[in-house]
């Protein structure tokens, strides 16, 4: 079995923390000033994120951007 991607296990942390806020896509991506297309890509693992949007996005769920890498190997 493959070993998940860098993208994908981002992604996956990332929906995590937003599910846990019980936010939609849509709703992050509006705090985080992102289209909500975006977003889901993010989550799916097929889209390489900037580092500005990393940030952005931690803001919007109120966490530092070191906690989006945690899950990371």
């Amino acid at each position: 079995m493959p070993k998940a991607s860098v993208k994908t296990i981002f992604g996956t942390a990332l929906r995590s923390l937003r599910e846990e806020r019980g936010y939609s896509q849509e709703h992050l991506a509006e705090r985080a000033g992102l289209h909500r297309n975006y977003v889901g890509g993010v989550e799916r693992g097929e889209r390489n994120i900037a580092l500005e949007n990393i940030v952005k996005l931690a803001q919007a769920l109120s966490v530092r951007a070191k906690d989006l890498f945690d899950a990371l190997p």
